[in-house]
């Protein structure tokens, strides 16, 4: 993904996927009430099945815009809508701010609910 502002005669810059991916991420993980960004569990028996495991955040590129996918587990009792919109708010300002790429979308996944186990 070659950055608009990108300056020819000092060269170019690319941010990997991988990169805004990570990003997405680790943004999603900063939000009070998200317990993990996963695509959840299914059990020992699921995930040996799989040979294709989905990522915990999926980003496609569309001429330079991007749409980001975040699969999350949310921690029992929190207010879903609330927190899912504070994901997609900072996933979409972390991305722009440290990339300079557009984020067109944030979609966000909820997988799971961490549970307290009491003893």
């Amino acid at each position: 993904m070659e950055l608009k502002n990108t300056v020819k005669q000092n060269g170019g810059l690319k941010i990997s996927v991988a990169v805004i991916e990570k990003v997405a991420k680790i943004a999603a993980m900063e939000v009070e009430g998200v317990s993990n960004v996963s695509v959840g569990s299914s059990g020992v028996k699921g995930f040996l099945a799989k040979t294709n495991l989905p990522k915990s955040v999926e980003v496609t590129m569309f001429d330079g815009v991007a749409d980001i996918t975040v699969n999350v587990v949310v921690k029992y009792g929190v207010k879903l809508p609330t927190v899912c919109k504070e994901i997609q708010q900072a996933v979409k300002s972390n991305v722009q701010n440290m990339t300079d790429i557009t984020v067109s979308k944030v979609n966000i996944i909820v997988t799971g609910v961490e549970t307290v186990v009491e003893e």
